[in-house]
């Protein structure tokens, strides 16, 4: 019964969605690529070599295939802010959640470089 309570607590259902994301931590900062481990309309779950604290702002851009968006592949950058990070599962990896504060999706023309800086 506790299992159940704790799953409705959550106001969004959670896709078990491993896809690649770009991920910056700070403006000008080289981006971090990494595997998403979950997404849901108000956050995101992913595994990245090195950690980052909670609270800390975050820019990402990920990739939705066509298979999610029944049509054709639609990039989507994502700012937001940290609100967990968990050591060690995967060994070696840090899975960082984060809440999506604002997101844009991108034009085939817009490039990471022109859209990824933080404000």
């Amino acid at each position: 019964m506790a299992d159940t309570q704790e799953k409705d607590k959550r106001s969004t259902r959670r896709f078990a969605l491993h896809l690649p994301v770009s991920v910056r931590y700070a403006e000008g900062e080289e981006a971090h690529e990494a595997q998403t481990r979950d997404v849901s309309a108000r956050g995101i779950c992913f595994f990245v070599e090195s950690g980052i604290q909670a609270g800390s702002p975050i820019d990402f851009t990920l990739t939705l295939p066509p298979e999610i968006t029944l049509t054709e592949s639609i990039r989507v950058r994502c700012k937001g802010r940290v609100v967990r990070v968990e050591a060690g599962v995967p060994a070696g990896k840090m899975a960082v959640a984060a809440v999506i504060e604002e997101y844009e999706f991108l034009t085939e023309g817009q490039g990471e470089a022109e859209t990824t800086g933080m404000k």
